[in-house]
């Protein structure tokens, strides 16, 4: 991040009695923005950065033991220009100067400035998107209203972005504090304040009639349409990308819901097949009827294979739409300040010729060869374990239920699966925890490259902690019957789960404990009301979200011929899924900071690696089927010449869905030129930029 600033750089604006004259009531942050340009903020020298009014985006908590020299040391440094060390933001302590919070701002200069690091593209005199250019900021439209110009996620994050990118100069002692917390040079002041107390919260804050306005167009009405714009100025591009995808993933779950339900109704086989799959009694008012009910499953296979292939390929054109318009298609990895989480010894950077902390690749190697690897080892030796247990705790119930045969014997079957899923959701929390912590010991420089190797490890443990028994059960066991049941098992119990520990249970702890605590009338100080919502708990992050849909894509890619109906329970639960996480993180958490983004990231590629193992597991499944096998065996097909079929007909499929990949281009024809045009417009302006540079 860059820490040169000049003279706009700084905090503040006009005095109290001139902004009072001007400012009307009714603004949700009326209250304390009548007071914004008063001595409570800091001041600002640039002439275009003086506001009538400042936003109040962030709140910062601090520790209950804070001394007020703290404070004050720590309000004059967010406020001090970035040549100086200081954020170039603007800082107010609240009605109290010696109370636990300071509301930050950001001025117009310091946004420009993020703006363009960031690599943000805005809307230019011409109306195309273009990559914003701090030089050239006068030809972008609106680049003199900081509210139309960046989405208020936009504004919040560059504000954190700022704040965890300052970094000591020299070795300084901070006011209030023992000597032990001295900052060092180079030293990242935020996470070095976090560690001593002094800053025990950084959140933006909400704004509740932007919100209210929100709710009423997402979950609130009746409306089928989300209103993805307006999250993503709200909540940015990260949360904007998990709603579009979950909602374009949905509807796309008609077609195969609509051929399971075809295929259940049209086919006597597959009625009793799915009856069984949750009661042992059986059907016997269905006919068996076995010739349709293996070529549905025959078409449900082709038809998923197929489906994964085109889904991913339409999304991918629908994502590159949107980060067209929400101004993120130019985002590039730039050589910016090292991730606050980062350490080291000091020194100077071969790249960026800065002095930051530097850390031997080897050692990370090292970290992760000799740490890491054999701890993600450990817990999937666990899901192992958790397996072994299922299949023993199969055989005593099915043995019980052959003793007993009664209503009791035949719930009891269900008793292996359903503790099963509750062993392996559990392992699963404890392991995100592990995770995390295993990433931070490997000390990533980059934002990135921490967040890839997390939610790497995250999709090897998850891939075989939800997916291992059911390979298990339909490639060594070949037990379609018992892969069909725990099938419904899971679709069925995991559903449900997911619903009660994501939304019913943070309600009502919302709504019995945190609520009373945080009760407001409108009379409150506007403060007051910002100070509420720290009660709120933090927002987990979408971790959890994505690793929701890419096991529901995987059981439907995966594993749906053997159980039709898995698209028409996905659907269901999905069709309440986007009203519940959308009430969800508007109302039950505080706000978080989430970075632009132009995709989903690496969790694209997860769902893109899942639809080709879609075929390797269709056709295997296919292979068991009790139809083909005896077609095989009328045709005279030794076993080997059966798997050398088998072998040939999925390397057909492959190559049949590679090829459609390629004739659906990732992004449409009109998005590929506007992205050439920015890519081109960049360079010209990066060529004047130097020439001018070499001219001065």
């Amino acid at each position: 991040m860059s820490k040169a600033g000049g003279d706009e750089d700084g905090g503040g604006s006009e005095t109290a009695q001139q902004l009072e004259e001007k400012t009307s009531v009714g603004n949700v942050q009326s209250k304390l923005s009548a007071a914004t340009s008063g001595p409570g903020w800091t001041k600002v020298s640039c002439p275009c950065c003086v506001s009538e009014r400042v936003e109040p985006l962030v709140l910062v908590k601090l520790g209950e033991k804070v001394r007020p020299e703290t404070k004050r040391w720590l309000i004059r440094l967010i406020g001090a220009p970035q040549k100086d060390g200081g954020a170039a933001l603007l800082a107010h302590p609240g009605e109290d100067a010696s109370g636990d919070i300071i509301m930050v701002s950001a001025p117009r200069c310091t946004l420009l400035r993020a703006t363009e690091e960031l690599g943000l593209c805005k809307t230019y005199s011409s109306e195309n998107m273009e990559a914003f250019s701090y030089n050239d900021r006068d030809n972008f439209k609106d680049s003199d209203n900081m509210e139309v110009f960046l989405t208020l996620a936009e504004r919040q994050y560059i504000v954190k972005y700022e704040l965890d990118g300052l970094r000591a100069q020299r070795d300084l002692r901070i006011p209030g504090l023992s000597d032990s917390y001295t900052l060092h040079q180079r030293d990242n002041i935020w996470q070095k304040l976090g560690s001593a107390g002094v800053i025990v919260d950084t959140f933006p804050l909400h704004h509740s009639d932007k919100l209210k306005d929100l709710s009423e167009a997402w979950y609130s009405g009746n409306q089928l349409a989300q209103p993805l714009d307006q999250v993503n100025e709200y909540f940015g591009s990260s949360v904007a990308f998990y709603f579009s995808f979950l909602d374009f993933y949905t509807w796309s779950l008609l077609p195969p819901a609509i051929l399971g339900l075809s295929i259940t109704y049209f086919s006597g086989k597959v009625q009793k097949e799915m009856v069984e799959s949750v009661s042992r009694a059986g059907a016997p008012g269905i006919e068996d009827d076995s010739e349709p009910a293996v070529s549905g499953h025959m078409i449900q296979a082709m038809f998923s294979m197929l489906w994964s292939t085109v889904f991913m390929e339409m999304w991918k054109r629908r994502s590159s739409s949107l980060s067209y318009r929400w101004g993120t298609l130019h985002l590039a990895e730039r050589f910016a300040e090292p991730r606050p989480g980062f350490h080291g010894d000091l020194g100077v950077n071969p790249v960026t010729g800065r002095v930051e902390p530097l850390f031997p690749e080897w050692q990370r190697d090292l970290r992760i060869a000799l740490v890491s690897i054999p701890v993600v080892g450990l817990f999937l030796g666990l899901v192992v374990l958790g397996m072994l247990c299922f299949y023993w705790g199969e055989a005593q119930v099915q043995q019980l239920n052959n003793e007993w045969d009664s209503l009791l014997s035949q719930v009891l079957l269900f008793a292996p699966s359903v503790l099963h899923i509750v062993y392996t959701n559990m392992l699963a929390t404890v392991y995100k925890t592990v995770a995390r912590s295993l990433t931070e010991f490997e000390n990533h420089r980059e934002e990135s490259a921490f967040e890839n190797h997390l939610t790497a490890k995250v999709l090897v443990f998850t891939f075989f902690n939800y997916f291992a028994v059911l390979f298990h059960i339909a490639f060594f066991k070949q037990d379609v019957p018992l892969l069909r049941k725990r099938l419904a098992s899971l679709l069925i119990v995991t559903q449900l789960v997911n619903q009660v520990t994501e939304v019913v249970i943070p309600f009502l702890v919302d709504r019995f404990i945190s609520a009373p605590h945080r009760a407001e009338s409108e009379d409150d100080p506007q403060e007051d009301k910002f100070r509420n919502q720290s009660i709120l708990p933090a927002f987990p992050g979408l971790f959890a979200e994505y690793i929701e849909l890419l096991v529901q894509f995987g059981y439907l890619s995966l594993f749906s011929c053997v159980y039709p109906l898995t698209a028409v329970l996905l659907l269901i639960n999905n069709l309440t899924e986007i009203r519940s996480d959308a009430y969800k993180i508007c109302k039950l958490f505080r706000k978080p900071f989430f970075p632009p983004v132009a995709n989903m990231g690496v969790w694209q590629i997860a769902f893109e690696v899942l639809s080709f193992v879609s075929v390797v597991s269709n056709c295997w499944l296919l292979l068991l089927s009790p139809r083909l096998q005896e077609l095989f065996q009328e045709g005279g097909m030794s076993g080997t010449n059966t798997l050398l079929l088998a072998v040939l007909v999925e390397h057909a499929l492959i190559s049949a869905k590679v090829v459609l990949a390629v004739l659906i281009p990732d992004e449409p024809d009109w998005i590929r030129k506007k992205r050439e045009h920015i890519e081109y417009a960049s360079m010209q302006a990066l060529r004047e930029q130097r020439l001018r540079s070499d001219e001065s």
